[in-house]
């Protein structure tokens, strides 16, 4: 049965879709099934796979508005032991369009359509990793209520909490009424320049106030890292060698090892 982890942080431009695509791909190397999917209207996670739109029929807003299933709409990628479920701008339209679902119909429940289509494939994979829009819109609450845990990426910046007290709230709101099991499974720390004294003051900060949930890993902020989406590759395929590279593959094995695998 997978586990489903959704990448989650309010505030763009924290390296979750880098963090989505590359740890993904890692778990695929690291012998585990999995699944990306992309919860994104802008579909970085889609293109950063190498995937246009000619190349998939159906995306992850009919899936949950339940014009296909999920299978249908799941694509082999030709990356090892990675599918992805793909993103495409239907997907701006979804709270409007699940409001008005709700309005029409009393026994849709707006907050659980990717629950109900994960379950389909849930034994199909290890691990379904979940790259959610910075927005605590009915997106990423269908994530969170789908998932077993989140990761929260916290870049290594200024203002690196900024929206954090929200972003908990929102996971305890979902964890007090609509998933009882949901928890974090880990803060990664991304995007260090380790010339910078400020990161080095985050890293701090951040441990301090999350303590043994921080990821021993950190993910380094490399130009490699940044090219590597626009080739349609993951770090591992783009640049092997790659200190970003390294890094994932020990965030995959940490998450492995915090699961008991």
């Amino acid at each position: 049965m997978a586990k489903v982890i959704s990448l989650v942080n309010q505030k763009g431009g924290v390296g979750k879709t880098t963090t989505s695509i590359n740890l993904a791909a890692a778990l695929g190397v690291e012998g585990k099934k999995t699944l990306l999917i992309d919860l994104d209207p802008q579909r970085n996670a889609t293109t950063g796979l190498g995937l246009s739109n000619g190349d998939y029929s159906h995306d992850v807003y009919e899936v949950m508005a339940g014009v296909c299933s999920i299978k249908e709409a799941i694509k082999k990628t030709k990356f090892k032991n990675l599918s992805i479920l793909p993103s495409t701008i239907n997907l701006a339209g979804v709270d409007v369009e699940f409001v008005k679902k709700m309005l029409e119909d009393p026994e849709f429940h707006q907050n659980e359509q990717l629950r109900i289509a994960i379950e389909e494939v849930k034994e199909t994979y290890d691990y379904i990793i979940i790259d959610c829009q910075p927005a605590l819109g009915l997106a990423t609450m269908n994530a969170l209520v789908a998932s077993d845990s989140v990761i929260i990426p916290v870049q290594c910046e200024f203002f690196a909490l900024e929206g954090i007290t929200q972003l908990l709230n929102s996971i305890i709101m979902v964890q007090s009424s609509m998933n009882p099991a949901l928890r974090i499974e880990g803060v990664l720390l991304t995007m260090l320049d380790g010339r910078t004294i400020i990161g080095l003051e985050v890293i701090e900060e951040v441990r301090k106030y999350f303590k043994d949930k921080v990821f021993n890993t950190i993910i380094p902020r490399l130009v490699r890292l940044v090219e590597a989406p626009s080739h349609g590759k993951p770090i591992n395929e783009y640049d092997p060698k790659s200190k970003a590279t390294i890094a994932y593959a020990n965030l995959a094995k940490e998450v492995i090892l915090r699961d008991g695998n």
